[in-house]
């Protein structure tokens, strides 16, 4: 017979909760605003939004490492807070670039506030947990959002970005439910921790190790796509391209750390339990997408599609990091995030405050490099700032991702991978030529219009947000080391 089960308040550890209950809420508040009195301007629930991920900081601030909660469930370690407080951060920087000078269609409606803090509650729910079903919920409830806030952008190609999206997302979700499917059927847990703990004892069983096989491919695809790596990253500019361009900024970032957090803790496992190929595997997925996507920018014509693949290009260099499983190669994986994160959103918030309704300068593309021809003779202080974003893109010192690019180089060639260090510094050689080509036009080209084109949409929000930016990017050398201890402690706490 069942026995009843006694549950305790105390045992279930809702604290844990909190960040994410408090995402869900501020979404809810937005709605039950907007049922009451749908004539709210814009600029509140942007107010709002900031409020709730201001408080949702603190509730992540203040939760303690290596805790569990919710019929365990919820998994709070060091990896979960970092991971949750750069979202947030991201977040907090994204929500600012509503208020535009001139109104956009997506940002009028108080839905896109409220699906943006759900997709964040979902994000918040993949990283702190290691059970796969939490994961799997967190996943399609950031991923359904996200499609929506994509497609509101209201234009013909982000309609085609939101279904090119939408079926890399519905293969991700099918790969990685086939994935855990076969998890459970070998080892009767969906909870990481006793799926590494059951196949460590079994570990010597054939007919374990082909299944165990079969797992880690569906796994890898399914974050292979999550990720843009090769050879599923074909899509992925043109989602950029639709989507608005801080939107884009975003997605190259938070959804980014999400499917990081949750790959170091699936294939961090397969890695320690002795599965090498997975780890080849990931260093050549590594390669081949900085490469080719790097290969790729240099021959885009628009700014907008070479920042889309430049970012898959970053992907491409920080999984490298991840095939490492070291507590180093998981903190170099934090710590780019944590640099990249600014000089990214800054970078595409320079083409949002230059984004036209109707374009100007070229049939097909938003922003092609014409756009900015001559910008230093037109907004010098906008030129100067969009170049500084491009040299730290590049890894010119002694910008952020500078000291991103340094600590994962070191961290493969204190594990042995020296090789693969060269090859990483021979792509950032290459892509160093595709962002020079952008200050080229702004600097040694003269206008191709004699017009003020590249502040159209500015406002002071929008000129706050790119002053951050850029004070984070060049004033990095000021906080690198205590960053990089701080998130090198949390994630060692946590046995990464």
């Amino acid at each position: 017979m069942l026995q009843p089960i006694n549950v305790s308040l105390e045992s279930l550890n809702l604290i844990t909760l909190a960040p994410m209950l408090i995402a869900v809420a501020g979404g809810l508040i937005i709605l039950i605003l907007d049922l009451i009195n749908g004539k709210l301007h814009k600029s509140l629930y942007v107010m709002l939004t900031i409020l709730v991920l201001v408080v949702d900081f603190g509730a992540t601030l203040g939760l303690n490492v290596n805790e569990r909660g919710f019929f365990d469930v919820m998994l709070i370690d060091g990896v979960s807070i970092v991971s949750q407080l750069l979202i947030i951060v991201a977040s907090i920087i994204f929500t600012p670039l509503a208020l535009t000078s001139k109104r956009f269609h997506e940002y009028s409606y108080p839905e896109f506030f409220a699906l943006f803090l759900f997709m964040v509650a979902g994000f918040q729910f993949m990283v702190a947990s290691d059970n796969l079903i939490l994961i799997f919920v967190g996943l399609e409830t950031a991923s359904l959002a996200l499609y929506t806030l994509i497609a509101l952008h209201n234009r013909s190609n982000s309609y085609e970005a939101a279904v090119k999206y939408f079926t890399m997302g519905a293969l991700a979700a099918g790969f990685f439910a086939m994935g855990s499917v076969v998890i459970y059927g070998l080892t009767g847990s969906i909870e990481l921790y006793r799926v590494a703990d059951v196949l460590a004892a079994r570990m010597n069983e054939t007919g374990l190790m082909i299944a165990v096989f079969g797992s880690a491919v569906l796994l890898l695809v399914a974050f292979a796509f999550k990720l843009s790596l090769f050879p599923f990253h074909t899509w992925a500019p043109d989602v950029y391209e639709g989507a608005s361009a801080p939107l884009a900024g975003y997605m190259s970032v938070v959804p980014k750390v999400a499917a990081f957090v949750v790959s170091i803790r699936i294939f961090g496992m397969y890695i320690d339990l002795g599965v090498e190929w997975v780890r080849i595997v990931i260093i050549v997925l590594a390669v081949l997408t900085m490469t080719l996507a790097n290969v790729m920018a240099l021959v885009q014509e628009d700014v907008k599609r070479m920042l889309a693949y430049s970012s898959i290009s970053h992907a491409g260099f920080i999984i490298a990091a991840l095939a490492l499983d070291t507590t180093e190669g998981t903190t170099a994986i934090f710590f780019y995030y944590a640099l990249f994160m600014f000089t990214n959103l800054g970078a595409f918030t320079m083409l949002w405050i230059s984004r036209h309704k109707v374009r100007r300068f070229d049939a097909r593309y938003d922003h092609p490099y014409e756009k900015f021809a001559g910008m230093i003779s037109i907004r010098p202080v906008g030129a100067v700032i969009m170049a500084i974003f491009m040299l730290s893109l590049a890894g010119v010192p002694p910008f952020s991702v500078f000291w991103g690019k340094i600590y994962v180089l070191q961290a493969a060639v204190n594990s042995g991978y020296v090789w693969l260090a060269v090859v990483m510094g021979l792509n950032s050689a290459i892509a160093a030529y595709y962002y020079l080509k952008l200050v080229v036009y702004m600097f040694l080209k003269e206008p191709v219009k004699d017009v003020d084109t590249v502040q159209y949409n500015s406002s002071k929000p929008l000129m706050a947000v790119v002053g951050f930016a850029t004070l984070a990017t060049v004033a990095a050398i000021f906080y690198v080391q205590p960053l990089v201890s701080y998130i090198y402690y949390m994630i060692s706490a946590s046995g990464y």
